[in-house]
């Protein structure tokens, strides 16, 4: 009689008086999951948001903007070819800070002089080409780097800007 007693029990009682193993496990793996975010979440904010160690930081120190001193356009004979050349050149230097801008104007007499030396030497046809305009540059840089007195300090020019070039 028990037996049938069970079975006359109500239904709704029965079945949440028998524990199911399936909303156990998806609770689990629900829990787990939140976890995981979380954690992932924690990593992901420690590793954008934790101070770096002082020798992996970015310089944050201002570096000096480049200074630029205008060359005056002249006019030198280029080696001949075909008949007398001239090249009319006027350029732009740029240089590492305005100290280096001033050396540049104080000694403009020798920055005139080694360039005019540079280029009297050329012929046409090699400083034609934007090759050979960008190896004159090279060359004209590598002039003025000269220290301008004896063993004095090397100049900082870092680049030539032209702002004429006329080959006649």
């Amino acid at each position: 009689m028990k037996a049938n007693a069970k079975m006359k029990a109500d239904p709704k009682a029965v079945a949440a008086a028998v524990p199911t193993g399936g909303s156990k496990k998806k609770l689990i793996i629900m829990v787990a999951g939140a976890l995981l975010v979380a954690g992932l979440g924690g990593g992901a904010a420690w590793f954008f948001l934790h101070d770096k160690p002082a020798g992996a930081e970015h310089k944050a120190v201002k570096a000096e903007p480049p200074s630029y001193v205008p060359i005056e356009a002249f006019t030198v004979n280029l080696q001949p070819e075909n008949g007398e050349q001239y090249l009319q050149i006027a350029f732009t230097l740029q240089v590492s800070n305005e100290k280096q801008g001033e050396e540049i104007k104080a000694n403009m007499a020798k920055v005139r002089s080694r360039v005019l030396l540079l280029l009297s030497g050329k012929k046409a046809s090699e400083i034609s080409s934007v090759e050979g305009k960008k190896l004159l540059a090279t060359e004209i840089i590598a002039a003025l780097k000269l220290p301008f007195a004896d063993k004095g300090e090397p100049q900082q020019v870092s680049d030539v800007l032209y702002t004429a070039f006329i080959i006649q």
